[in-house]
């Protein structure tokens, strides 16, 4: 899909090359249009050996068992999307311990999952009725006659066998933040 005019100042945009690539930049203020993304969250809790799914109730996936999880919204922090996405769906309490897992998936809207390993803080899971349509702590051998979608057997093994605490968050740093999410080894 093409973009002709400018998100900025409503412009008609053209097409120039940029670093070897065609972009859309705009005649009027000089905005390029770097493509089109969506970042994703999902969240890998574990409680007594079994980890927290959910039945999704809408396309894509309606039917699958995955882990809970959503897309980040523009001006939210990623710690909080992951936290608020498992208590809209669950009614879970968690706290983020850090990223343990990506996906990268290169495509018209190009596509990054962050998997987080979450603290359960506190809370019964039950589903939303709207995203999904079931929820709860599952066993690995719970989990082998669940309809559990492909991705997230990959994430549930990060989830039991990892054996990397992942990139945890920084609250430490010395530069000031101004609201942007740190992670390190």
């Amino acid at each position: 899909m093409s973009v002709n005019y400018c998100s900025s100042c409503g412009h008609p945009m053209e097409t120039r090359q940029m670093d070897g690539v065609d972009r859309r930049v705009c005649t009027n203020c000089e905005a390029v249009h770097w493509g089109n993304y969506s970042i994703g969250v999902g969240a890998l809790v574990v409680k007594d050996d079994k980890v927290l799914l959910v039945r999704r109730a809408q396309e894509p996936g309606k039917g699958n068992w995955t882990n809970p999880g959503g897309y980040i919204e523009q001006l939210e922090p990623i710690e909080e999307t992951v936290v608020r996405e498992v208590l809209e769906e669950t009614g879970v309490h968690t706290k983020v311990k850090g990223i343990v897992a990506l996906r990268d998936q290169p495509r018209n809207i190009h596509n990054v999952y962050i998997a987080f390993e979450m603290d359960y803080v506190d809370g019964e899971p039950k589903a939303d009725g709207i995203e999904v349509d079931g929820a709860g702590f599952f066993s690995l051998e719970e989990m082998e006659t669940m309809q559990v979608a492909n991705f997230t057997k990959w994430l549930v093994d990060v989830a039991v066998n990892g054996k990397s605490n992942g990139l945890l968050p920084d609250k430490e740093t010395d530069i000031p933040l101004n609201g942007y999410g740190l992670f390190r080894v």
